[in-house]
Parts: structure tokens; sequence; C-alpha cells
């Protein structure tokens, strides 16, 4: 909605490292056909130059890798005195990453991820210099109704006061205010950003003292808190028997890494995470390591 409503009026810088980055790179190029579009891309693990950026674009990116484990380190890169957009996916990266919201214009994010709610509800932050373009600017291509945010050049407000084209199911709604209610009752987002740190950091331990599995993310400050993504000593049908093995064994489900991913163990460290289930899982992932490689 973001991508169809507000891109066209300016060039577009497009940064993208996985899978769902790349979605975007190919809305904006084969969907849209935007003809002034500069992708900046880099291989799993690794950030393309956030430098490259240009301010004066449009700028989007996600910011954290979901696929690839990697993660924006900080927004230091973006420009306070832009003046283009920045669009930023923070779907993975919302309640578990501390985001710079001055810098962001644009935000989107779902329920189904840090929080756990139920899937298919997508959220949009707008900063006022994005309501100002919405109501500045009409694109060229035809917009369908459940894209439009404006209606006689303003803003449809109602869209964020809870007016629906169709109603969603309130026990959706009711699960989310719970979760959000959950957060409160934990100290808040930087209670919910130190726990899926710590989950982080205990895979960290774990990954500094064996030789056989690595992260797949190459810079330390790179690696996500959320979508932990490793790599192993191993071929991809080894990795697959230990993925298989810990499934059986009802110790982890769709461990896997994601299928456009390199081989390897994808491990959700969110917030809804506890600590201690990490912790029960790392010795889990040696003995299956053990039974497939070294047997």
């Amino acid at each position: 909605m973001a991508l169809w409503s507000l891109l066209g009026q300016r060039p577009v810088d497009i940064l993208a490292w996985e899978s769902f980055g790349l979605t975007w790179v190919n809305d904006v190029v084969k969907q849209l056909k935007l003809q002034n579009v500069n992708s900046y891309t880099a291989d799993y693990g690794l950030l393309p130059d956030l430098n490259q950026a240009n301010f004066d674009h449009d700028v989007v990116f996600t910011w954290n890798g979901t696929t690839s484990g990697v993660k924006v380190p900080n927004g230091d890169w973006i420009d306070d005195q832009r003046s283009g957009l920045t669009i930023c996916d923070a779907t993975s990266a919302v309640f578990a990453m501390d985001l710079p919201w001055h810098k962001l214009d644009v935000v989107t994010f779902s329920w189904q991820k840090v929080l756990g709610g139920e899937g298919a509800h997508g959220m949009l932050i707008l900063s006022p210099r994005a309501v100002q373009r919405l109501e500045s600017y009409t694109p060229p291509w035809p917009l369908p109704k459940i894209f439009r945010l404006t209606s006689g050049g303003k803003l449809i407000e109602g869209i964020f006061k809870g007016a629906t084209i169709n109603t969603p199911s309130m026990l959706c709604v009711a699960d989310y205010l719970d979760a959000l209610q959950w957060v409160e009752s934990v100290g808040g987002v930087e209670r919910l950003i130190e726990r899926s740190e710590g989950n982080l950091s205990a895979i960290v331990d774990f990954v500094a003292e064996r030789p056989w599995i690595q992260f797949l993310a190459q810079d330390s400050s790179q690696i996500s808190n959320t979508s932990v993504c490793l790599t192993l000593n191993a071929s991809s049908q080894q990795v697959s028997a230990m993925v298989d093995l810990l499934d059986e064994q009802e110790v982890a489900f769709d461990i896997g890494s994601y299928r456009d991913a390199p081989s390897g163990i994808r491990i959700w460290c969110g917030a809804t995470v506890e600590l201690e289930d990490i912790e029960a899982l790392l010795p889990w992932l040696e003995w299956a390591y053990n039974e497939v490689c070294q047997s």
C-alpha cells in the first residue's frame, strides 16, 4: 500500500539483502515499472553499503532481514535533513529493536511477528512528511480501493481511527490488545528489546565455543536479535536431517532456514520466547549435529 501510494514523485533507492527486500525491488521495478530506480543489493549474510542511499530520493529498505538474520545496526546513516521519504518494512524489528522513529517516514509491520499475534494484519505508521506527500501527489497508475489512503486530496483519517473496509475479526483485535497489555506488564518496549537481545546472547555464547556452527551474518553488529540465522559445517542434506530429528523429538519445529536462503538453521528469538527455552534448545542442536554429522 505504501509503495503504490507514495512512490513516483522522486527517484527511488532500494536497499535489499534477502528475500523480502528483493520482493520490494520486484514490486517497484517490474510492477510499478518506475524508471528512475537504484537497487543496492548484497548477498545473504551481508548488508549493502548503506551510504549509497541518496536521501534526496525516496529510500526503501527492510530494517531486519528475516530470512538472512542481518539487520540494520542503527539509523546513523539516515539523513535528518532528507527531502525524500524513508519507507521501512519493520515487520520483525518493531518491539524488538530500537528504531529511530524521527528518521522514518513510513513504517510497516504486522501483528504476527514480534508479539506473536494473528497473521494477516498489517500496521502502517506515517510521519507528517508522508501525509503531506499523500495529500499533494497522486500516482499516475490506478489504485485498488484497498490501497487508497486519500479521498478528495486529503488523508482518510478514519483508516487510523478504526474505520474498516471489511470488518476484521474482533477476536484478533482483542488478542493484540492482550499482547500490548502483556508488553506493559513486563516493563514496556525497552524490556522486550532486552528479552530479545538476551535470547541472542545465549546463542552468541554457544556459537563462540563450537567451530561447527556460525552466524550467517558476517558482521557481529548486524546480527539480528529476532530471526537468528546460522550456518553449519554440514551439507544441505545433513542440515535437513538435523531439522527432521529435532522435529521428531518435538524439540523445535520449522527450524530450517528460509527456502531461498543458504542451508542452515533459523531460530526465532523475539521477546515472546523465553531465555530458558533457548538455553534448553542449544544442547539439542549439538546432539542433532553429532547424530547426523559425527556418527
